[in-house]
């Protein structure tokens, strides 16, 4: 599978719920890491966007477990494919385990783009983005 951006990570062992693994949770802080290091390598710093009145917000996660991750791993989270329906930036992205090379979860995330309070179409993101996304 080809990746669009690759994200190196490592499980720390306060992430392990009682069971071991990863809690469940976390899997949606991965992923989330990984969207504002993709948009750091075009230039977009979160706390500089929201300054100046844009924001990107989490309409919807969608969650997929596939195999538990434990204490010290260490993984990689991908964005694969980046959809542009509307508002909407849909952004799909896996956590792999590096050392076997397995797929752990993978996430289908809904983003909303908001200027100024108000749902928005933002054509700085389209234009710095066009390469690499999927357009309704």
């Amino acid at each position: 599978m080809n990746h669009i951006f690759i994200y190196p990570m490592k499980v720390r062992d306060y992430e392990c719920d009682a069971q071991g693994h990863v809690n469940n949770a976390n899997y949606q802080h991965y992923f989330e890491v990984a969207r504002h290091e993709f948009f750091v390598q075009y230039g977009f710093n979160f706390f500089d966007l929201t300054k100046s009145g844009l924001n990107l917000v989490v309409a919807r996660v969608d969650i997929r477990y596939k195999t538990p991750m434990y204490g010290s791993e260490p993984f990689v989270v991908t964005i694969d494919k980046i959809e542009k329906k509307g508002v909407l930036y849909i952004f799909h992205q896996s956590v792999i385990r590096t050392t076997d090379n397995v797929l752990c979860a993978k996430a289908k995330v809904d983003v909303a783009s908001v200027v100024n309070g108000k749902l928005s179409r933002p054509d700085f993101f389209d234009n710095a983005l066009g390469e690499v996304m999927n357009n309704d």
